[in-house]
């Protein structure tokens, strides 16, 4: 139940038409500006910079900028990851670091502009939101009324604060993993990590799979490619003594956490899913989430807090479980408590995950996008809808999107990594 796919998602807007067309076909028609949490303050031993990088990830912006400065790549600070088939900008920080020398770097790809010192390093989470620009394709003005009879509910109700099909993973399985970690079957971890290939995997690494579920293990060493390390390590690692337990264990722990935060993120979808029709209703015994302060309560009387909820001011949450996640109560509370029991779980199994052990947070049912608005035209490449919006942090502008086009975001010539967007 928890990992639905994205054609398995409800839409909200399902009585309304979509524009059909096509995301990403090039890196210009996804714009993605960072809206920062604060501004450099003008003193301090850290440097603030804005990057603007296309077709690059972050983490390889910051490995090349950090090679110029001399620095690693832990030095340098940053509020979230943004997609790499696409035009983002960005703050980034580097302590004790000479401006002149940062000022020079040069890059087709990633530019970098000096903005000012501050007291901190940038961590992961300072950032208010994101301000996105992009185009759809094969679609234009015959398209326009239906994507704007769209992003009027959207804009009235709030879009489905749904995880995109990025937490998921090339193949899907992200989930999957996690599941079997959190639940300890990790006779299934393997299985699903080595083994089990299919029809759209690279030739290479289905080989590997096949080789695996054979038991040819020595051969299934020899053909998964050099970068999947991961993989590579925990073949090795079985190969010793067929335990499982010691494959989990050579994965990457930043891996594994990736693993299990999917499983977390498919539960909160399923809930989502369920409900759908009421993302902008409170109910009684709803766990509601403050916009201003993020602080979260217990709705008590429904009836005296949906104005509110109608100015945006509170909004419904799901749970992206955990050993300290609290659960709903009431129809809310049945709905998580279903959600989790189809899984098979309880917040005790998230405890007992190892060193993988997460608390767990809520998550709102939906985000508001600001100052939206959509335009057609027509360029070199075609004719297009352009929408934009401001979102919160952690919102994946690719569910707003699937709202509008009604086709699971259309095909896509990159996956986007996973993120904040």
């Amino acid at each position: 139940m928890a990992n639905l796919t994205e054609r398995e998602l409800p839409y909200l807007t399902s009585e309304l038409p979509g524009t059909g067309g096509r995301i990403r076909q090039r890196a210009e028609d996804f714009r993605v500006e960072e809206v920062p949490l604060y501004t450099p303050c003008g003193e301090g031993t850290h440097v603030y910079f804005r990057v603007t990088k296309t077709g690059v990830p972050t983490p390889a912006a910051v490995a090349r900028i950090a090679r110029h400065m001399g620095a690693k790549s832990t030095d340098i600070g940053y509020a979230g990851l943004k997609d790499a088939h696409a035009v983002t900008t960005q703050m980034m920080s580097l302590e004790h670091a000479n401006e002149e020398r940062l000022a020079r770097y040069r890059d087709p790809r990633v530019r970098v502009e000096v903005v000012g010192r501050h007291g901190n390093k940038l961590r992961p989470g300072h950032l208010a939101g994101n301000r996105f620009v992009l185009r759809i394709r094969g679609a234009g003005e015959a398209q326009l009324p239906a994507a704007q009879a769209v992003l009027d509910v959207l804009k009235r109700r709030g879009a489905p604060n749904y995880f995109g099909p990025q937490r998921f993973g090339a193949r899907g399985d992200t989930a999957d993993l996690g599941r079997a970690l959190v639940k300890g079957e990790l006779d299934e971890f393997v299985a699903i990590l080595l083994g089990r290939p299919k029809e759209d995997d690279p030739p290479d690494c289905r080989a590997a799979r096949d080789a695996f579920d054979n038991g040819f293990l020595a051969r299934a060493l020899d053909r998964w490619p050099r970068h999947h390390a991961d993989r590579r390590r925990a073949l090795a690692a079985y190969r010793k003594r067929r335990d499982p337990a010691r494959a989990a264990a050579a994965v990457d722990k930043r891996m594994r956490r990736l693993y299990v935060s999917a499983f977390q993120s498919g539960i909160f979808n399923a809930v989502l899913a369920r409900r759908i029709d009421t993302l902008d209703r409170v109910l009684d015994g709803d766990l509601a989430q403050k916009t201003d302060t993020g602080g979260v309560f217990e709705v008590e009387d429904a009836r005296a807090e949906q104005p509110r909820a109608d100015r945006f001011e509170i909004s419904p949450t799901g749970p992206v479980p955990g050993y300290r996640s609290p659960l709903a109560s009431g129809e809310p509370g049945r709905i998580e408590a279903e959600a989790l029991a189809a899984e098979g779980v309880t917040d005790a199994d998230f405890r007992r995950a190892g060193a993988l052990k997460v608390k767990g947070t809520r998550r709102a049912l939906r985000f508001r996008p600001v100052d939206a608005g959509l335009t057609a035209g027509r360029d070199d490449h075609g004719e297009y809808l352009q929408v934009v919006f401001t979102a919160p942090s952690g919102c994946y502008a690719t569910v707003l999107l699937r709202e509008v086009m009604k086709n699971a975001a259309g095909p896509e010539r990159n996956p986007p990594a996973a993120g904040d967007v």
